[in-house]
């Protein structure tokens, strides 16, 4: 069955027509909004590499049903970036060689971009980042190189390099 929807994705409205059990990850690769980066892997919510921002805050989408993004702003990482141009949590991560595949990467700064944005203190320790992104699994680098990407953008942020 076929239902109407209006998804706020990337800061664009989409009205659809969706099957009614379809979840946000289906609905975001498999629509006319061919989001690419959110990876379908484990679809049991365990991997992240399926997660988006909903209202800025990580959401595995294999695990929400489309129907209840509507109302939510949503952002995929497709979303942070301006044009070509990478976001600098993207830079970072590239700098800081946090990515081997890639598979785990748009998930991982989804996370990340949502620990930085909502953080208030000065540093972020090792831990801290851990804990953010312990939902994301990345069976390439070992998540030393992450979590030393994820530090580097928190200093370009704090820097004032940021949006």
């Amino acid at each position: 069955m076929k239902m109407p929807v209006t998804l706020n994705i990337n800061n664009t409205t989409w009205n659809l027509d969706i099957d009614a059990n379809a979840t946000l990850l289906e609905v975001l690769r498999n629509n006319v909004l061919n989001q690419q980066s959110v990876h379908r892997s484990c679809e049991e919510g365990e991997c992240g590499a399926c997660t988006v921002l909903m209202d800025g805050k990580p959401v595995n989408s294999c695990l929400v049903m489309a129907a209840s993004a509507q109302g939510s702003t949503i952002i995929t990482s497709e979303g942070l970036m301006r044009g070509d141009e990478l976001h600098p949590l993207m830079k970072a991560f590239v700098d800081e060689l946090g990515l081997q595949c890639g598979f785990c990467t748009p998930g991982m700064v989804m996370s990340a971009y949502a620990l930085i944005n909502q953080w208030e203190d000065e540093e972020l320790s090792d831990m801290d980042i851990r804990k953010a992104i312990e939902g994301n699994l990345c069976r390439c680098t070992g998540y030393v190189n992450i979590v030393n990407s994820i530090r580097r953008a928190k200093q370009a942020k704090d820097a004032g390099n940021w949006w």
